[in-house]
């Protein structure tokens, strides 16, 4: 469990974005600007949590290696815990933001619950995706830490996107993503939002899809269907233990909890190749690099904030080292001690 006092300075740092901390960056990128973090052998179901009960079940590692942390700030969760109620918020639940057809099914209605708190003037946005290993995903998760985050002066959208239970793949994952963010502009007016303030924040596979929006800004593939004159741009990215190389899952794992995860046909192998897939994750690279946030990063990503504890069995912590360090980017990483 997050601090509130962590949750309030994580998001206080990531939306201000400090032009100093970014020319830095720039700095250290620079000379690696063209090569782009590829992948070599595998993995398979992500979450950094467990589903919520009735989901299917996500196969957990039984050790964890010890993790990585001098390029990280070491934090223990041990800081004042979330207080809310003291700012008024007006919910607007079950919105409709898009209705995307997947493989030649019915259209899906996709919805977002928008958090607006009752204070003045136009309000920075953050959009929250939740976890469920591809599979599911539950927009009315973390309402404690999205309430708190609202009542300390932001708008929050917490956003479903389409997985494998809807016959989706990446693809249409980060699309659904970025049509979610494109429909929030559009609407900046109605719900107070200030377009040029927009951070993303997701959990386990909720980080993984916020990542990917982090990377691929204005990467005009994965931008499909309604509200295609705004842009699905983001300002800053706050990514709490997701994949970000969907090859090395299971980096850090014990060897049989790593077989399972190159077992054909599985959940990440059906977010990559498709419904029905026979592959396994180590049959195809290139098409597993194309679904990396860690492949589309270079000098034009905005500031991430990254989050893993070490003792994650569902994705390795050093998933979020090889989104911190490709190229020698110095995104700042916070490594929680559970």
């Amino acid at each position: 469990m997050i601090s509130g006092l962590m949750l309030s300075a994580a998001f206080s740092m990531i939306v201000q974005m400090d032009n100093e901390m970014k020319q830095d960056m720039n700095i250290e990128t620079k000379q690696c600007l063209n090569s782009k973090t590829q992948p070599s052998q595998l993995s398979s179901p992500a979450g950094g949590q467990p589903p919520p009960t009735g989901w299917p079940s996500i196969p957990v590692a039984k050790s964890v290696a010890k993790s990585d942390t001098s390029t990280s700030i070491v934090i223990k969760v041990n800081g004042p815990r979330i207080q809310r109620g003291k700012t008024e918020i007006e919910t607007h639940n079950d919105i409709v933001y898009s209705m995307p057809s997947t493989a030649g099914n019915k259209p899906v209605e996709l919805k977002m619950v928008v958090l607006v708190p009752k204070t003045g003037g136009m309000k920075p946005l953050v959009v929250w995706f939740s976890g469920g290993g591809f599979i599911n995903t539950d927009k009315g998760g973390s309402l404690d830490h999205r309430t708190y985050v609202a009542e300390a002066g932001y708008v929050v959208a917490s956003v479903q996107y389409r997985t494998i239970t809807n016959g989706a793949t990446y693809k249409d994952g980060v699309a659904d993503a970025k049509s979610a963010i494109r429909y929030l502009r559009a609407h900046a007016d109605q719900y107070g939002i200030d377009p040029g303030k927009i951070a993303v924040w997701g959990e386990s596979a909720g980080g993984y899809v916020a990542a990917m929006l982090g990377t691929t800004n204005g990467v005009k593939q994965f931008d499909v269907g309604d509200n295609l004159d705004q842009s699905s741009d983001v300002q800053a990215v706050i990514d709490q233990f997701g994949p970000s190389d969907l090859s090395k899952i299971g980096a850090d794992f014990d060897p049989a909890y790593q077989r399972v995860l190159l077992s054909p046909g599985n959940s990440i192998a059906q977010w990559v190749y498709g419904p029905s897939t026979k592959k396994s994750v180590s049959d195809d690279p290139r098409a597993i690099a194309r679904a990396n946030p860690a492949t589309y990063v270079d000098l034009s990503d905005p500031p991430f904030l990254l989050f893993h504890g070490n003792a994650d069995k569902l994705v390795s912590p050093s998933q979020t080292l090889l989104l911190h360090t490709p190229c020698g980017l110095r995104e700042w990483t916070a490594l929680a001690m559970c």
